[in-house]
């Protein structure tokens, strides 16, 4: 059994009632699947008048004599009622007894198949969930790296097609089996001989099966991929369409589209090819099978006369009654093949270790009353270090703004202090703590965060405020949208805080955005402020709405400030300037500018990051 197979087990056996149930219903299935092929034979022979008359009950003499108990003792009751009712209601009762049979076979097969469907709808939501918490659970360094597409891709494809292709295994191990094992014991007690010819070619027919399939699992794992592909190459052309067609650049994104599309047409017909050759292969096989037992069968019947034409008749429905379920077994099997190479994604991603979790006895966060403390802190996204042991302290109540030229570490910092990176040397404190000894919820619930980049949801302004404290009133929603001098505008649009604005808030100007922002952080009232160049992207007039708006959140709060802008930090407590992930100075404003150094040289060229 594939190592996949045993990870969808803990799945399935919440669902173990209805696993038990689908495994009873299928055999019901099975079991009445020949019945109903048994049943044509006594129909026949009535039709064709070829019943004995046995007036005399039959005795039961052991499993050896089965097969003529069982032909005798309907033969009695064919007499009986013959002879009480007219051949014509026999006839009819027969009839009676195939139809009563179907009728139970399709039951069982509607009661197995909606077991079965809750089993595999259920599963298929309960690792949707696993990949999503893993998926949110990931730091983000994980992502960094990472295709959002291929992600999606795993999240959307490659679960459906564990679905699609696991939950046939019930049927490969009950249903179409046992069919196929009714059927053969059913054929033994007509014809032994004819079944041990039949089973000869059993053992062909699954060898040329097994060699079409034996590379469907490697071109299923490149038809994922190149989905992935796809669909981050989709993704990025919708978030950048602006930058694509002010650049002209339309040609150069259909060319990388319209060629993972040929690559992904390609792959998907080659499986296609070796999926679809899975049933009319296994047909075919199987009406060899037929006509090898139409001449073998033949002689049987018309030279040995050792078998009735009726039974015969009988034995070869039941022979095509085998076709069915092995082609379901052969088509289940090369899907089975393609789930292997999904499920290897989709288990890849469930299992990758986070290494940045709470320690085990971490503690909890509740406050923040002394100072946040960075001591000699190495960091590095790869080999190469960013910050190199660095140091600061910043006071609790203090506004402390990180300036220096672009790639000094200055956003770094931000990351570190939320524990979105883990430092590789050095520690980072609060009130003394490590942050690696705090719980990573409580030590973000002491920060919040202004980004550059507003991020916006898809929502309404109010849903968006509100991730920032869930169980908000409307009263303080209102509030933190006045703080941050975002009620003049909101309060204006149609619906108000009801409005929604759109993907990533693009029914917004930036401004506006980003006061959003800023009205979700104040909203969560945390005592230390993040501010990662929030006003590089702004105009002038939305620049001094944000910056005042900033310096209201600010107050009687520990902030650290990320520097684009001059206006930004003037006010600071320490300016702090950092080249290549050192600090080289720091002071006031005015004292940074009397050493005419570093800092001096940043305002005279107006170049903040």
């Amino acid at each position: 059994m594939d190592k996949n197979f045993s990870k969808i087990i803990p799945y399935a056996l919440y669902y173990k009632k209805n696993v038990i149930l689908n495994i009873g219903f299928n055999i019901l299935y099975a079991l009445f699947s020949t019945l109903l092929m048994i049943s044509i034979m006594p129909t026949l022979d009535v039709l064709f008048k070829q019943t004995s008359r046995v007036t005399q009950k039959p005795v039961y003499e052991g499993i050896g004599n089965l097969k003529q108990y069982i032909q005798e003792l309907f033969n009695y009751y064919v007499t009986t009622i013959s002879d009480q009712y007219g051949v014509q209601n026999t006839l009819l009762l027969v009839i009676g007894i195939v139809v009563l049979t179907a009728f139970l076979k399709n039951i069982f097969n509607y009661l197995a198949s909606r077991h079965i469907s809750i089993l595999r709808n259920g599963v298929l939501r309960d690792i949707r969930k696993s990949l999503f918490d893993k998926i949110i659970q990931l730091p983000i360094s994980h992502y960094s790296d990472k295709r959002k597409g291929d992600v999606m891709t795993r999240m959307l494809g490659d679960v459906g097609e564990v679905q699609n292709s696991f939950f046939q295994i019930l049927e490969l191990v009950v249903r179409e089996p046992l069919t196929i094992i009714f059927s053969l014991a059913s054929m033994f007690l007509i014809s032994a001989k004819l079944t041990l010819f039949v089973l000869l070619f059993i053992p062909i027919s699954g060898l040329i099966i097994s060699k079409i399939g034996k590379s469907l699992k490697a071109k299923s794992t490149k038809v994922q991929q190149e989905s992935g592909l796809f669909i981050s190459t989709l993704d990025e052309t919708l978030s950048g369409l602006k930058v694509v067609k002010s650049f002209n650049a339309e040609s150069v994104f259909k060319k990388r589209f319209n060629e993972s599309l040929e690559r992904l047409l390609y792959l998907s017909n080659k499986i296609s090819d070796k999926n679809n050759l899975a049933s009319p292969m296994s047909e075919f096989l199987g009406i060899l099978t037929i006509a090898t037992l139409l001449w073998y069968g033949g002689h049987l019947v018309l030279v040995e006369k050792s078998l009735s034409s009726t039974a015969f008749i009988t034995y070869i429905a039941l022979a095509y009654t085998i076709l069915t379920p092995a082609k379901a077994i052969s088509k289940a099997s090369y899907q089975v093949k393609s789930g292997l190479a999904a499920a290897d994604r989709v288990f890849g991603l469930i299992e990758t270790e986070n290494d940045i979790v709470d320690q085990p006895n971490a503690i909890t966060l509740n406050t923040f009353s002394s100072a946040i403390s960075l001591e000699n802190v190495t960091f590095g996204y790869e080999a190469d270090p960013v910050i190199k042991n660095l140091s600061l302290k910043i006071p609790k109540g203090k506004t402390v703004a990180l300036v220096g030229q672009s790639g000094s570490g200055k956003s770094t910092i931000a990351n570190l202090l939320t524990r979105f990176y883990d430092i590789q040397q050095g520690h980072i404190k609060i009130d003394g703590f490590d942050v690696k000894e705090v719980t990573m919820h409580s030590l973000r619930q002491q920060i919040g965060l202004v980004t550059q980049d507003s991020i916006l949801f898809n929502d309404t302004i109010k849903n968006n405020i509100l991730l920032g404290k869930e169980d908000a009133t409307e009263e303080e929603i209102i509030n933190a949208l006045k703080t941050a001098n975002a009620y003049e505008f909101v309060k204006d649009l149609p619906e108000g805080i009801n409005t929604v604005i759109g993907d990533s808030g693009n029914k917004l100007s930036g401004g506006q955005k980003q006061r959003l922002s800023i009205a979700r952080a104040v909203l969560k009232n945390p005592p230390i402020m993040v501010l990662d160049e929030a006003t590089s992207a702004l105009d002038t007039e939305s620049e001094r709405l944000v910056q005042q708006a900033l310096e209201k959140m600010m107050e009687n709060r520990t902030s650290v400030v990320i520097a684009h802008r001059l206006s930004t930090v003037q006010k600071a407590d320490t300016i702090v300037v950092m080249q290549k992930g050192q600090i080289v100075e720091q002071g006031t404003h005015e004292e940074l500018l009397a050493k005419n150094g570093m800092y001096s040289k940043l305002v005279s060229m107006q170049s903040f990051e």
